[in-house]
């Protein structure tokens, strides 16, 4: 599923390393909220795949932004945090 700029979408709330071993790219913070695709930066291979030398299927990479007050109670309105996301990470926000 590709996602356009704009789309809200949601970080999924998922614990991987709490199952075994794993390489994640997705910062703890995020997980569980709601932010806006700014834009889609490519394709690229799985990097949860290829710290572990398997397969890595490309799975689309996105700029998402996040209100920085609502992640860490701090800062003014309009103050917001950009960050890298795989889109095997993302939900469409309800």
């Amino acid at each position: 599923m590709m996602l356009r700029p704009g789309t809200r979408v949601h970080v999924k709330n998922d614990w991987p390393e709490t199952r075994g071993p794993c390489h994640i790219r997705t910062p703890h913070y995020l997980r569980g909220e709601t932010g806006t695709v700014l834009r889609h930066l490519g394709d690229f291979p799985n990097p949860e795949d290829l710290a572990f030398a398997r397969p890595a299927p490309k799975l689309p990479l996105y700029h998402v932004r996040f209100d920085q007050p609502a992640l860490w109670h701090e800062g003014r309105a309009g103050d917001e945090v950009v960050v890298e996301i795989y889109g095997s990470w993302l939900e469409a926000a309800l």
